[in-house]
């Protein structure tokens, strides 16, 4: 596994490149030379034992885009096509991680999506994970990518997948019918919006959850951060008291990590990302696609929080837990 905690490793470090304003980790390298890049994985797959480190160290350090470029260019080399290469090559958990960073942020997305709904049993907490946390510009490139990759609508599959108040909520939240934020601040509506969140919960005997999910799946963040705090002037317990008093299994899990992504998104997925670390037990799969779904969106930032948080970089963090899912590292 040591090759694992490398390839994370270096996800959370920067490559040097102009500041964009996503944040990523991950960003294009200069003087890029896809021929180059192809030849040297194509040296690295063919040399007995397979040279890991070699296609860990190029495709770590490449953008999505240049990625590309090096499977067209690698295909017109090696006479055959780089994910089957890959595929080939490795195994386990270091062909996972690969296999990952050759899709699109997006793709990824999907894919993850599609294998959390498909055949017996549903994911629930990938599904959650990733439909409560992605904003309006993201879930609606995953719906277009989706309906490319698999001839399937989101929404449907997730329907089908799916039922009750849980299902309503995903459902909501993938009609991508959220506001977008505004210069004006609308005190009335804060005040109205916080006031409809306590009397359709806390204030009643069961639930309005269909006022919750209205409220909270259409709503701008900034507009929700503003009710979130209005609340507390209504109700004994904050936001994220009165879901957890309210709401149970599913729902409740939807609700909360809504709440903590409208609140810092960031420092959801940094405290997700530590929770999946834990114990030698750790999940690995979180791991891994919070690392490569947002490496080239926001990792610096994630990485920036969950040393806030936790007192240790995640760097570390990644090498100290990542050598527990195996064998030690060497």
């Amino acid at each position: 596994m040591a090759l694992v905690s490398e390839f994370l490793g270096q996800l959370t470090l920067s490559y040097g490149a102009e500041e964009e304003p996503k944040f990523p980790t991950v960003v294009p390298v200069r003087d890029f030379d896809p021929a180059k890049d192809a030849a040297r994985i194509e040296t690295a797959i063919k040399t007995k034992g397979v040279d890991e480190q070699t296609i860990i160290d190029i495709l770590t350090r490449r953008s999505y885009e240049q990625r590309r470029e090096i499977a067209f260019e690698y295909e017109r080399i090696a006479k055959k096509d780089l994910i089957t290469a890959l595929k080939a090559a490795l195994s386990g958990s270091l062909e996972a991680l690969m296999l990952g960073l050759m899709k699109s942020t997006a793709q990824y997305d999907a894919s993850e999506l599609r294998a959390s709904m498909k055949g017996l049993g549903t994911d629930e907490e990938t599904l959650i994970e990733i439909v409560c946390s992605r904003n309006n510009e993201e879930l609606v490139e995953i719906k277009r990518v989706y309906r490319e990759m698999f001839k399937k609508e989101l929404d449907k599959d997730v329907a089908g997948d799916t039922s009750g108040d849980f299902a309503k909520l995903l459902l909501a939240l993938v009609q991508t019918k959220r506001d977008e934020p505004s210069n004006v601040i609308d005190y009335q509506k804060i005040d109205e919006d916080a006031r409809c969140l306590y009397e359709a919960g806390v204030k009643r005997k069961g639930t309005d959850v269909a006022t919750w999910i209205s409220i909270m799946s259409q709503r701008s963040v900034p507009h929700l951060q503003k009710v979130f705090e209005r609340y507390k002037s209504y109700s004994p317990y904050d936001m994220k008291e009165s879901i957890r008093k309210e709401v149970k299994g599913d729902l409740e899990k939807s609700f909360l990590t809504l709440v903590e992504c409208f609140e810092n998104r960031q420092l959801y997925f940094a405290n997700r990302l530590s929770e999946a670390m834990k114990s030698k037990g750790a999940k690995e799969k979180v791991v891994t696609r919070i690392m490569v779904s947002r490496c080239e969106v926001d990792l610096m930032k994630i990485r920036t929080e969950f040393k806030r948080q936790h007192k240790r970089s995640l760097y570390q963090t990644i090498a100290v837990s990542t050598s527990l899912w195996g064998r030690p590292d060497p």
